[in-house]
């Protein structure tokens, strides 16, 4: 049986294998499974599920570190590129100079392109034969995998717009070595002819855990035209294959927003406990965190906020996350806080008395009169009375955590930026505090941690949410508001993800024309989904880089810290050649010179 070449254009050879996941590196130089006999395979449901299990497997690993991707914003550091071992290896995650640097994540998106084409492309044959009672069953497994197919091209085209497209599986390197870009249009027609598919042949409720149903292929064909629209309405003079077209634009959300109102209305999903904020303990105490905290907790999996997630096993299963050696300190199993946040979010944060923000914080040496002086950023009363959402997601000077050690607990320990496993005495009682010496915000996440033992960093089991209903909520409220202003149901979803972190209903101002709900609209995205990988493209679609960042030629924006040192610069004198290679990355060099009839992208030619 022939080898396949190591140097397959476009295609990841990782993606051909029917039994090992993305990250196996052994499968250059084995026989490739898409030739397997078709006498010994492909005869049962029992073995499209299993091929289908694969597929999700190998897609898994292209969106389930996607918090990656908010290094590319203001709120969230990403230390350096991504680490080595996965799909995101020499992809970088800083907020600028980061377009050149995604060829890694080409071939392995396109490796799962291939995998899903596999199964498509076999369990449609096993129709011709299938028993009638069998037919819905080979659907359903054929719209899962055409889903993740939409999924893996939907990212596709989020990055480098036009891009090749293959919809059957690939072999060997004379299949694509002459291959052009398909237009934006058509790519993203043919995506959601897999969404839409899928949302006719999937299930109302997911068959297991980690499976799709109906309302996952909704909310994503919603998304794709709610990214549509956005292109359109906004414009991606980058890709100069495109002309955006406002009435295009319009309709796009139209349909968006009815995508996302019917996953709303038509399958009962709820937030997770039903959208109520919890407990929340004193400041400096643990010992009872909000709900929102729990969401992001393996011991949360399985609930229907979660309309679509990436399960993951435990120690020994070879398929566990690695949420907590990304997001946690040494004190958490020795973790690596490769994940942190930026000094920026944390004025983002409300207050649950008034609704609106609070007094900007005043960044203070603490040797002086900075912890007691008011609205300091290292007194811990300036974080009294906030949105619920903040003591869940990140840590603040005197704030605890429990630390983890050999799969068991070490007992609390106190956040003090800059004092790195040191001994405090609070209230009389000697605590040793979280070391984490690479943060450089005065800030560490909580969100994503595990506060309780049984697993090491890398062997976490949480079900990675690639969709909420909190998401979708607040998709539909932009997408109504783009096409009717301010709707009463919009604006009532919006207030339900604002009650998760205690906050009070949005005052009359912030809905007051499509401007100002857009501004709450956004608020809420950058609190409720931080550190899930949607910031970056929220501030592409919206082309929202000059917003955040600055003009053109200008100053930049310098990051800072808690103490009032300036942290990092960016965006200084940057050319506006600079900021267009952020709205598109560059299509691989290597590609190109493989295939020379792959054009290149407007700002790297």
């Amino acid at each position: 049986m022939k080898k396949i070449n190591s140097k397959l254009i476009f295609i990841s050879v990782i993606g051909l294998s029917l039994f090992a996941g993305s990250c196996n590196k052994d499968l250059l130089n084995q026989e490739p499974t898409t030739e397997l006999d078709a006498a010994s395979f492909w005869k049962t449901e029992q073995d499209a599920t299993f091929a289908l299990n694969g597929a999700y497997a190998d897609v898994r690993g292209l969106f389930d570190r996607d918090y990656y991707y908010d290094g590319h914003g203001e709120f969230v550091r990403v230390r350096g590129q991504a680490p080595s071992g996965h799909d995101y290896e020499f992809c970088r995650f800083n907020p600028s100079g980061i377009g050149s640097a995604f060829s890694t994540m080409w071939t392995a998106l396109y490796g799962g392109v291939n995998r899903t084409n596999y199964v498509i492309e076999n369990v449609t044959k096993m129709l011709a034969t299938a028993k009638p009672s069998s037919v819905a069953n080979l659907e359903a497994t054929i719209g899962e995998a055409r889903l993740l197919r939409g999924m893996v091209y939907f990212r596709l085209i989020s990055l480098w717009g036009d891009v090749p497209y293959l919809g059957n599986v690939i072999t060997d390197n004379t299949q694509v070595s002459s291959l052009s870009r398909m237009p934006l249009a058509q790519v993203k027609d043919s995506i959601m002819a897999d969404f839409t598919y899928a949302f006719e042949k999937l299930p109302v409720v997911a068959p297991a855990a980690g499976r799709a149903a109906k309302p996952a292929a909704l909310a994503f064909r919603g998304k794709l035209q709610l990214f549509w629209a956005c292109w359109n309405k906004n414009g991606w003079p980058e890709l100069d294959t495109f002309t955006p077209d406002a009435a295009v634009a319009a309709a796009a959300y139209a349909a968006a927003a009815l995508d996302f109102k019917a996953v709303i209305d038509n399958y009962g999903l709820t937030l997770y406990k039903n959208g109520e904020p919890g407990s929340i303990d004193a400041l400096g105490k643990a010992d009872i965190l909000p709900n929102y905290f729990e969401l992001f907790q393996p011991t949360a999996n399985g609930n229907s906020e979660v309309i679509m997630g990436f399960t993951h096993g435990v120690t020994g299963t070879g398929q566990g996350e690695e949420l907590m050696r990304d997001f946690g300190s040494r004190t958490s199993e020795n973790s690596q806080a490769w994940v942190h946040p930026r000094y920026e979010i944390a004025n983002r944060y409300q207050s649950t008395i008034t609704g609106d923000f609070t007094t900007p914080l005043i960044p203070m040496d603490p040797s002086g009169a900075g912890r007691t002086t008011p609205n300091s950023a290292v007194n811990p009363q300036s974080y009294a009375n906030r949105d619920y959402r903040m003591k869940s997601t990140i840590l603040w000077d005197y704030e605890m955590m429990m630390g983890l050690s050999a799969l068991a607990e070490t007992g609390y320990h106190p956040w003090i930026f800059k004092k790195w496993g040191a001994v405090e005495k609070i209230n009389g009682v000697n605590y040793t505090t979280v070391n984490a010496s690479d943060v450089n915000s005065g800030y560490l996440f909580r969100k994503f941690v595990r506060d309780y033992p049984g697993n090491g960093r890398n062997y976490g089991n949480l079900t990675w949410p690639v969709m909420r209903l909190a998401d979708v909520f607040l998709m539909y409220a932009e997408a109504s508001n783009e096409v009717s202003g301010p709707l009463p149901e919009a604006i009532s979803v919006v207030n339900k993800v604002r009650h998760r972190g205690n906050l009070p209903a949005l005052a009359a101002s912030k809905t007051a024309d499509k401007f100002a709900f857009f501004s709450a609209i956004e608020q809420e995205r950058i609190v409720e989904l931080i550190g899930e990988g949607q910031r970056s493209f929220d501030l592409r679609r919206w082309r929202a880089l000059s917003r955040v960042w600055g003009a053109p030629g200008g100053d930049g924006k310098w990051t800072i810290n808690t103490q009032g040192a300036n942290v990092t610069r960016y965006y200084q004198n940057l050319a506006e050649l600079a900021y267009q290679q952020m709205y598109i990355f560059q299509i691989p060099l290597a590609e190109r010179d493989r295939n020379p009839n792959l054009t290149q992208n407007l700002p790297w030619r």
